[in-house]
């Protein structure tokens, strides 16, 4: 029996589709639904709180759409299989967020650099420059998902159109964002809100490091910053240390064991779906998500 699509996977694509399908016949009658609740520069006289949240949903082509959604589709149902719904509707809404503060942040610089500049011109007629185009589109919560997937299966082949060999998908993470970073520095002017897209990884990236340990990101930097720094210790060439050589084994035992029982559960989502594991087995496996 086919698997059904997890709830809010389902619900984000019909919700961004239909968004998109009001924009369109609402232009036919003069309203532009894009402009409305798409994101703008926060200085700008155009922006609304509430666009932070809604331009999440909004696209500005059909292609932009579509990519986003086949994005959405193939990698946001394997993440909340793996996340549950509730967790994974918080880290999709704060991934989409902290990408449009990400771009907000980088229009704010631009305008600390050029306003000096421009003497006798307002600050809100700058801001309004700056605001030419407004930001759209769920690129920046799809970067996070790309984020996820990448750390909660990083072994994983992924066939990627044009590449003719199959990649990991550690690398096809890590490769997406050297091309947004390069294309932010060298394209900057292209339509495209690239750090927006880094935003949104960087914010997931931060919130799937605070839900790994108990006590969150706060407490593991603190633990890190008190932790006692052991004087270094000089080994001398030839002369092996039997009780590190030891400790060595039993740590590599200890990963293979792991290794074995994450592709245990592995092998029983693909075969029975994520609804057939344990509570032991989920936490589990989100646990090596982060590793």
């Amino acid at each position: 029996m086919r698997e059904q699509m997890p709830p809010i996977t389902k619900n984000l694509l019909i919700i961004n589709i239909l968004m998109y399908a009001a924009a369109f016949v609402l232009t036919r009658y003069g309203i532009d639904f894009n402009r409305l609740l798409g994101l703008h520069f926060f200085m700008a006289s155009d922006f609304r709180l509430h666009q932070i949240f809604t331009y999440l949903f909004m696209h500005g082509s059909f292609e932009h759409l579509f990519f986003n959604m086949f994005a959405l589709w193939m990698f946001g149902r394997i993440v909340e299989q793996v996340m549950g719904p509730k967790r994974f509707l918080t880290y999709y809404m704060v991934c989409g967020i902290g990408a449009g503060l990400m771009q907000e942040l980088v229009q704010y610089i631009h305008y600390l650099t050029i306003a000096p500049e421009l003497v006798g011109v307002s600050h809100e007629a700058i801001a309004n420059a700056l605001n030419m185009w407004n930001t759209v589109g769920a690129s920046g919560a799809v970067y996070g998902i790309l984020l996820a997937f990448g750390m909660s299966f990083p072994d994983e082949r992924l066939f990627i159109i044009p590449i003719p060999v199959p990649i990991k998908a550690k690398y096809f993470v890590v490769g997406y964002a050297i091309i947004e970073l390069l294309s932010a520095m060298l394209r900057s002017n292209d339509g495209v809100a690239h750090m927006a897209h880094l935003g949104g990884m960087l914010f997931g990236l931060l919130l799937l490091l605070h839900w790994r340990r108990p006590g969150g990101l706060q407490k593991r930097i603190r633990d890190w910053w008190n932790k006692p720094r052991k004087p270094h210790m000089k080994v001398h060439r030839g002369v092996r240390n039997g009780d590190k050589f030891s400790d060595e084994m039993d740590y590599n035992a200890r990963r293979q064991a792991q290794q074995a029982e994450i592709d245990r559960i592995l092998e029983k989502v693909k075969a029975h779906g994520y609804g057939s594991l344990t509570e032991s087995e989920k936490q589990k496996l989100f646990d090596a998500s982060g590793r």
